[in-house]
């Protein structure tokens, strides 16, 4: 388990794989804030300093690239791991996300395992 309530915000515009997501790190402890919009995410970060991110790279607005890239350079920000979760899954957009800041890219579909521990070992490189 995970110690006292860490926060994750998940920014994930598709709303079932958001709510899924959502009960995964629910089952393991978190606090989760969510936002389908990548608009708001960077203000939610400021106000909330969530632990870790859970971050898709297809977004509406802004891409999930440019919020990765944002986040990296605001100082505020830029300790925050960032777990990328893509249905976008070529040799090149792994690596276009762990350029971009990534600490773990996965990708659609994610099981519950594969991103707990994606989210744990991310918190705990961290930390390290």
């Amino acid at each position: 388990m995970t110690s006292p309530s860490k926060t994750v915000l998940i920014i994930e515009d598709e709303a079932d794989a958001a709510d899924l997501f959502a009960e995964m790190m629910r089952v393991s402890g978190f606090r989760v804030l969510k936002t389908s919009s990548s608009a708001p995410a960077i203000m939610m970060m400021v106000e909330e300093k969530p632990d870790i991110v859970i971050l898709d790279i297809m977004m509406p607005e802004v891409s999930g690239l440019d919020i990765l890239r944002q986040m990296r350079r605001d100082p505020e920000l830029a300790h925050i791991p960032v777990v990328v979760v893509s249905a976008k899954s070529m040799p090149a957009d792994i690596k276009n996300g762990m350029e971009a800041g990534a600490s773990t890219y996965l990708t659609k579909p994610v099981g519950f395992l594969e991103l707990k521990e994606a989210v744990e070992r991310a918190l705990a490189s961290q930390a390290g």
